[in-house]
């Protein structure tokens, strides 16, 4: 955690030189460097270990992992509805995570969505975001991907994730390997629309990005952008 959040404020500082062409994105040319990185890191490594979990790991089991882990995040998304006054919904996912974790076997069947217990997608940095935060500049962070100056600081708020804390570290740092393998598994069908409708992959990813997160932010009713901040 700490030597992320070093990272973090390293590439802030060093960026405060960088300037671009989009007003979203000031530190563009130390964003390309980054991701230039980070996509030779994930076609080196990440993208083949993917591949290899994909081919040799049964739908059903993928899908239990998926699920697995969708319940830690159920967690964390149930903090941050009630954070934004959505009671209702933030009851909602913790019912979810009792009974997935219950009677889904610490989550790996999801039996909550066939009961009415509606899954939802909230983190924190769209808690500060429904409280009016701005996002600040649009950065790539090493290893991570996509941010902004208020979605970066807010990644180190994932609950779920501390809830494994007091695990030996080897099984904390497997579970955490897993969860970044299936991640990217999960991207494999969409890597190839990018590569078929991108001429300049870094924007058309950036663009994608903001826009998602800004409906995310909003509940997919963003206000016009002249309304906003």
């Amino acid at each position: 955690m700490r030597l992320l959040l070093a990272l973090l404020a390293a590439l802030t500082l060093s960026a405060c030189a960088t300037t671009g062409g989009d007003p979203r994105d000031p530190w563009e040319g130390l964003n390309r460097k980054t991701y230039a990185f980070n996509d030779g890191l994930d076609r080196a490594i990440l993208k083949p270990l993917a591949q290899g979990y994909q081919k040799v790991t049964p739908s059903f089991a993928q899908e239990g992992v998926n699920n697995f882990f969708g319940n830690l995040e159920d967690i964390n998304t149930s903090l941050n509805n009630i954070l934004q006054g959505k009671v209702k919904e933030g009851a909602g996912d913790a019912a979810r995570v009792v009974v997935n974790t219950v009677l889904g076997i610490f989550g790996l069947w999801d039996v909550a969505s066939p009961m009415g217990l509606d899954k939802h997608d909230e983190d924190f940095g769209q808690t500060l975001g429904w409280w009016g935060v701005p996002p600040g500049p649009y950065f790539v962070i090493p290893l991570l991907g996509p941010s902004t100056a208020r979605d970066a600081p807010a990644r180190a708020a994932d609950i779920g994730w501390y809830l494994y804390q007091p695990l030996d570290d080897h099984v904390y740092w497997a579970l955490w390997g897993v969860d970044k393998v299936r991640a990217r598994a999960n991207l494999l069908k969409a890597e190839g629309i990018l590569d078929e409708a991108a001429l300049d992959k870094y924007t058309f990813l950036r663009d994608a990005w903001l826009q998602r997160r800004r409906n995310q932010v909003f509940d997919g009713n963003p206000p016009k952008e002249k309304e906003e901040e």
